[in-house]
Order: C-alpha cells, then structure tokens, then sequence
C-alpha cells in the first residue's frame, strides 16, 4: 500500500483519538496515533516504536507533552538500514553474531524487515497495536522457522510484549533486546539508582565488575548488568523519572556512545549523543525455544516526577 505522506490515510477513529497510516518515505510506513491520553508513532518496517508522548495528568491539551523516545534527527528510512532511535527490537541475536570467525551482523534482522499491522483498538485508556512478522529460512546463518508478534498499548502508560513463536520442527536459540532509547536532558544529569551494586560486564574494556557505587551514564558506556529488576532513569533537570519494569528478560543493557564515538555515526545528529541514554531489558545470552512452543519478553513504561 502507497500513501500520500502529506495526506494520512484514517484506519481507525472515535470519540477518544485516531489511528492513521501515513509514510515515512517510498519505502516505509507508518503508524500514528493520536489520542487523548497520549501521542505516538510505529514505523512498520521495523516494527519499531519511534515515539510516545504520553500526556499526563499535571498537563493540559493545550501543553506539547514531552517525548520519552530519542529519534535522531539524521536517522535513515531505508530498506536494509536500521532506523537510530526509538525502540529498535534486536531480534535474533543480541549484539555481533560470529560464525567460522566472521560477524554476520549485528542485533539481528528483525529491525530490519517489514511487519505487518494485524490489529487496532481505541479505548478511553489508549490504542492497542498488534504487529506481526513471520519468516522461514529468513537468514542463511539462522534458518528458523518462526512467528514474531509484537503487542503495543499507547496511553498514560507504554507496554510492549514480544512474543517468540517456533513453528520449526526443532528447538532454536535467540538472543535478543528492546533496544529503548530514552531522552534525558543530559546522561550528566542522570541516576540510575537501580543499577548501583549490581555486576555487569564491560563491553568496551572486556571486564566484569562486582558493582559500583555510583553509575555514571557519561559516555563511552557499554555495559551489560547482570539484573531484571525495575529501573528508573532520574532525571533532576527536566524534574521527571522514567519508570520501566521488565519480565522473562535477565540483564540490562546500558549504552551511551559519547561524544567522539558519535562523531563516527553518520545517522547520530550533532549534538545528538547528549539527549538520550540507551537502557535495554535484554536476554544477551542464548536462550532457547522448544519446537512448536512460544515465549514472551515484556517492558512496561511510565512516568512521573522526581521531586
């Protein structure tokens, strides 16, 4: 289906808000919503989330509610480019996936293919999305059978579950994260109180740590946490707190690029690495799906104030 960017096309509307389909370019569509409780976009290539701005109750409809979801300003919308910002699923591999000594591509190709729109849903409370994506031998190295369905609720609150069916006549492995960018004022300004006294392995110094007291989010910062307890992302300048609880994920992954790592992305804006932290509910290891069964991950976002 082709559509006119400038004129969405209207897939569902009443009294609480609407659902439209409209396009990022020639390539690329995407869902948005607006609604009384909250505003929101899905690119469906990807099945990514690009962004939610809940509206919440200390606001008025006549305020700009604030974005939770970084986008870059240079991201890339075409077919075979991963799309920088947002919720990006890494899917089915977290990280590089090596085979005879040679990476085959980082976080996977679920980011990286079309999904498809199977269900919509307007209530008072928000808009539910139901997302698919199917495949067989999809990847020479990951050959699988299988069935993605991605279930989204915009509203006061975000909820996303991923649900991983295999339809293979074996049992498969993946690894995988909801890869959320999150829009802070400054990872400088950040807590993450969460995360203190917690080991993790240290991506860019190859080491494993006990813990520390105090985590920094200044960038270069690419750790893995060995936790799926609740976060939440303080932050004291913009006097809100970003709120995510997970379930069937087991560590946090935290990223931040800093400026001179920055300085080498061409789809990062200037200036762009100071406006979010990456803060992953992830399953870095190989986890495993017996033939013909499911399982789901699951992040659960909301905000509030930090005072």
């Amino acid at each position: 289906m082709t559509t006119n960017p400038l004129v969405p096309s209207h897939l569902a509307k009443n009294q609480f808000g609407n659902i439209s389909l409209s396009t990022l370019n020639t390539d690329i569509e995407c869902i948005e919503i607006n609604h009384q409780c909250c505003h929101a976009k899905v690119s469906l290539y990807g099945g990514q989330v690009l962004s939610w701005q809940p509206l919440l109750a200390n606001q008025t409809h006549d305020q700009q509610p604030k974005e939770v979801f970084w986008l870059s300003k240079d991201a890339i919308y075409q077919q075979g480019s991963a799309i920088r910002g947002g919720i990006p699923l890494c899917w089915p591999w977290f990280g590089s996936f090596m085979v005879n000594g040679k990476n085959v591509g980082n976080h996977g190709f679920a980011r990286q293919r079309n999904w498809q729109l199977s269900e919509s849903k307007i209530t008072a409370q928000g808009v539910y999305l139901t997302l698919t994506f199917e495949s067989k031998q999809c990847h020479s190295h990951w050959p699988d059978t299988f069935k993605l369905t991605q279930k989204l609720f915009f509203g006061e609150k975000f909820k996303q579950t991923l649900t991983i069916q295999n339809n293979s006549e074996q049992a498969f492995e993946y690894s995988a994260a909801l890869h959320s960018y999150f829009c802070v004022s400054s990872p400088d300004n950040i807590q993450i109180p969460a995360l203190a006294n917690t080991s993790f392995d240290d991506k860019l110094t190859a080491t494993s740590s006990n813990g520390e007291t105090n985590v920094s989010s200044k960038g270069p910062v690419d750790r893995i946490y060995q936790s799926n307890k609740k976060m939440r992302i303080i932050d004291k300048h913009w006097q809100r707190a970003i709120n995510i609880e997970c379930n069937n994920t087991q560590q946090w992954v935290l990223w931040t690029p800093g400026d001179e790592i920055a300085k080498t992305m061409a789809d990062i804006h200037t200036n762009g690495e100071s406006e979010y932290v990456c803060l992953e509910a992830a399953n870095t290891q190989w986890q495993t799906v017996a033939a013909k069964s499911e399982t789901s991950i699951t992040q659960t976002i909301y905000i509030d104030g930090c005072l």
